[in-house]
């Protein structure tokens, strides 16, 4: 596929354009970085600089070749580092303006890199309890921090351009994304105390993984507009979920559904197994040991 990969800096977007250039896709790679102006390394993907905000710019990288699908990672990543309005405008608005230039160009195929904190969970300003977990694509969504916020606006947009158009449109929420040289860093702790309480409920997903899912969802052919969680199958503890809620006297506020394996995730990838064929091969027990130490450090 000739693939357009915005935000091709940061950890999502480089690990899904060297899979993709892996499995042999045409990329072209968009994010905020000065191109330079040095011989290219061999196979390496094609380089755009662009400000998405910018609705000529996002026009601009779409109009030079018709792409088969557009993976849309570029976001500012959270809310706390940066004024609220500079997240909500910087994420809806770069939602906004590629999807406008892909409905324009014809683009048949648009993934948009979501969140799983949409429910309302992880950024709150006010102590929000999911209505279940694991939580799945019904859940309803009450998101409070302007992250949030911008990914639900997204989603809605995604609606509105398949409403308009022919494009198919996947949404794509993954959980805390964790690479190789993060893992202890965000997960350790967590593992050795099993007494802290995440904000995503234990959830995570390897960046790997999560790129595995991206590119599943540029070749699909699925209609509309669909969204789906990616997280890993198993929760970040050596605890199961129904000792870790009932650990932190969550037993009788926070309902649980039935899990598919004893150490399933707070999340549920179900659907994205059913209509997307996403099968995550990772899990922290790759990189950590159960006290939270990389492995081979001790």
């Amino acid at each position: 596929m000739k693939l357009l990969i915005t935000g091709s800096g940061g950890k999502v977007g480089r690990a899904t354009v060297a899979a993709a250039v892996a499995a042999g896709h045409k990329v072209t790679a968009v994010d905020l970085q000065r191109a330079s102006f040095d011989r290219p390394e061999p196979g390496a993907p094609r380089y755009v600089q662009a400000d998405l905000t910018d609705a000529g710019d996002a026009f601009a990288v779409l109009a030079r070749t018709r792409f088969d699908a557009v993976i849309h990672a570029a976001a500012i990543p959270e809310p706390t580092g940066n004024p609220p309005h500079v997240v909500f405008h910087n994420n809806l608005m770069g939602t906004f303006n590629l999807l406008e230039a892909a409905v324009r160009f014809g683009v048949p195929r648009f993934v948009h890199v979501s969140s799983e904190t949409v429910p309302g969970f992880f950024f709150p300003e006010r102590p929000y309890l999911p209505d279940y977990l694991p939580i799945d694509e019904e859940h309803p969504v009450a998101p409070q921090d302007p992250y949030a916020l911008a990914k639900s606006f997204g989603e809605q947009l995604c609606d509105a351009a398949v409403a308009r158009s022919d494009m198919r449109v996947i949404s794509i929420r993954p959980s805390w994304v964790q690479n190789d040289d993060n893992y202890e860093w965000n997960l350790g702790p967590q593992l050795a105390d099993p007494g802290i309480l995440p904000a995503g409920f234990w959830a995570y997903i390897d960046v790997q993984d999560l790129a595995d899912a991206l590119l599943l969802a540029a070749a699909s052919d699925l209609p509309g507009h669909e969204v789906f969680y990616i997280a890993s199958p198993d929760v970040a503890a050596t605890q199961t979920l129904p000792e870790l809620l009932a650990r932190h006297g969550l037993t009788d506020r926070l309902p649980l559904r039935d899990l598919d394996r004893p150490d399933a995730s707070s999340i549920s990838i179900a659907k994205a197994r059913r209509l997307l064929g996403y099968d995550p091969r990772r899990s922290w027990r790759d990189h950590l040991d159960e006290q939270g130490h990389k492995i081979g450090d001790r």
